[in-house]
C-alpha cells in the first residue's frame, strides 16, 4: 500500500481546505469536505505500490480498501458511507449500527430506502450538491429524523454522511408550540380585559355596581397574566441554569416549615389542611434554597387546588439512602394514567378549564421538573383516579453528610 508522504501532504491540503470551507460556508460542508477528501486521499494512494510488493488486481479492478480509511470513518460518531458504483463498499461503525452490518457490499437504495436518497445516490458523477441537504425520516426508528449530505470524490467514490437531526427538530417543535401556547395564554385575558374597558367606556361604566363587577374581573385577569409572565421569567432563569449544579447545602426540614408558615399567613382556607411529617436528623441536601422554595409552593399549591375540600395535604421528608425522599400527597379526583407521562410538560393541562379557574398557569410542574434536574433529582409522579396524586421527589444529599451515613454504616456493619 502506498500511504507516504505523498498521501500526507494530500491529507495536510484536504484538512486546510476543510478549514476554509468552515470559516466560510459552516461545520456541515467542512465535514463533507474532509472526509471525502481524506477518502478520495486514501483510496487513490491505494493505486500506489511498494517498491518491494506487486499491486493487487482484483477481478473488479479495484485495489483493497486501507485500513486506515475504516479507522478513520470509524471514528466519526455519525454515520458515514463510501458508495462505489452504485454500491456501499464501506460503512463506518455508526452506519452499521443504523442500517445493520449487512448494508456493506448491498446497492445503496436497498441500504438506504428512501425515493429522494435514491435519486441523489444514483445520480451521474460530479452533479451532487453537498449544499442541498435531504430529509430522512424512519431510519432507526419511526421518530428519528436523518439529513443525508452527499459528496463525490475525485476518484469516482461517493461519500454519504446521515446526521441526526432528532433533538434539533423536536426542539424546534417545542419552540414552536411553547411560542404558540404563551401567545394564546397572554391573549386571552388581554382580550377579556380590552372588552370590559370599551364597556365600561360606555354607559355601562355609570353603573357602579357594574363597574366595580367588571373592574374586580379584569384585576383578577390582569393578575393572570402577571402570573404567567413570572412563571416564564422563572422557567427561563433555571433553564439558564440547568447545567451549573448548585453547591450550597440546604437544610430542607427548615424550608418545609417555613413553606407551611407562607401558608398559614396567606389567609388560604386550605392551609390548615397542610400535615406536615418531617424525619429527625435529617441531614441537608445540595441545592439552590430559593429555587427548592419555589418547588416546595408549587407542589403543595397544587394539591392544595387539586385535593377536595377539607382533605388533608400531606408532606412527608425522609431519608432515602444517599437522597432524601420529598412527597407531598392530596386526596382529589386523581389523574388518568395517560395524561402522566405530559404532566410536566408546558402548559399541559388534564382540564383546561378547571385549571384556567383556580388560577393555574400550565407551568408549575413544568418549572417543578427543571428545579428537580438541575438538582440531579428524581421527580416521580403517581395517581389514581378518584383517590388522588402523591409527587416524590428524591434529592442529593450534600457530600460531608453523606460521607459521615457511610461510615456510620460500616462501623454499625463491623
Amino acid at each position: 500500500m502506498g500511504f507516504g508522504i505523498r498521501t500526507l501532504w494530500a491529507i495536510v491540503v484536504i484538512v486546510v481546505a476543510a478549514i476554509v470551507v468552515f470559516m466560510t460556508s459552516g461545520p456541515a460542508p467542512a465535514i463533507i469536505t474532509l472526509v471525502g477528501g481524506i477518502a478520495a486521499a486514501l483510496v487513490a494512494s491505494e493505486g500506489v505500490p511498494h517498491k518491494d510488493e506487486e499491486q493487487a488486481s482484483p477481478e473488479d479492478g479495484r485495489g483493497p480498501l486501507s485500513p486506515l480509511l475504516e479507522e478513520a470513518l470509524d471514528a466519526i460518531v455519525e454515520p458515514v458511507l463510501l458508495i462505489e458504483k452504485g454500491q456501499v463498499v464501506l460503512a463506518n461503525r455508526s452506519a452499521r449500527a443504523l442500517l445493520g452490518a449487512h448494508i456493506v457490499g448491498e446497492d445503496a437504495r436497498i441500504a438506504i430506502r428512501h425515493p429522494a436518497a435514491a435519486d441523489r445516490l444514483l445520480a451521474q458523477g460530479g452533479v451532487t450538491e453537498p449544499g442541498q441537504p435531504i430529509s430522512l425520516v424512519g431510519l432507526g426508528s419511526l421518530e428519528q429524523r436523518w439529513e443525508m449530505r452527499v459528496a463525490d470524490t475525485t476518484g469516482g467514490q461517493r461519500i454519504v454522511h446521515l446526521i441526526d437531526q432528532t433533538a434539533h427538530d423536536a426542539a424546534e417543535r417545542m419552540r414552536v408550540d411553547f411560542v404558540a401556547n404563551a401567545s394564546h395564554e397572554l391573549r386571552t385575558p388581554l382580550a377579556s380585559i380590552l372588552g370590559f374597558i370599551e364597556t365600561l367606556g360606555d354607559e355601562a361604566g355609570d353603573d357602579p355596581e357594574i363597574r366595580a363587577r367588571f373592574l374586580k374581573v379584569m384585576f383578577d385577569e390582569a393578575r393572570r397574566m402577571q402570573r404567567l409572565v413570572e412563571d416564564l421569567i422563572s422557567l427561563s432563569r433555571i433553564e439558564a441554569d440547568k447545567y451549573r449544579q448548585p453547591a450550597q447545602p440546604v437544610d430542607l426540614v427548615d424550608l418545609v416549615e417555613d413553606v407551611h408558615e407562607e401558608f398559614l399567613d396567606s389567609g388560604s382556607p386550605r392551609a390548615a389542611d397542610i400535615v406536615c411529617d418531617l424525619g429527625e436528623d435529617l441531614p441537608p441536601v445540595v441545592g439552590d434554597r430559593a429555587q427548592l422554595s419555589q418547588m416546595l409552593h408549587n407542589l403543595i399549591g397544587n394539591a392544595m387546588k387539586y385535593g377536595r375540600a377539607d382533605t388533608p395535604v400531606r408532606v412527608t421528608l425522609e431519608q432515602d439512602d444517599i437522597k432524601l425522599r420529598l412527597t407531598v400527597a392530596d386526596q382529589g379526583e386523581g389523574i388518568a394514567a395517560n395524561h402522566l407521562p405530559r404532566l410536566t410538560e408546558r402548559f399541559y393541562r388534564v382540564d383546561s378549564g378547571r385549571s384556567r379557574s383556580i388560577g393555574g398557569t400550565g407551568l408549575g410542574l413544568a418549572i417543578v421538573k427543571h428545579i428537580v434536574e438541575r438538582h440531579r433529582g428524581r421527580l416521580e409522579i403517581a395517581s389514581e383516579v378518584g383517590v388522588g396524586t402523591t409527587i416524590s421527589v428524591r434529592l442529593p444529599i450534600a457530600k460531608t453528610a453523606a460521607k459521615g451515613v457511610s461510615e456510620d454504616a460500616v462501623t454499625k456493619a463491623q
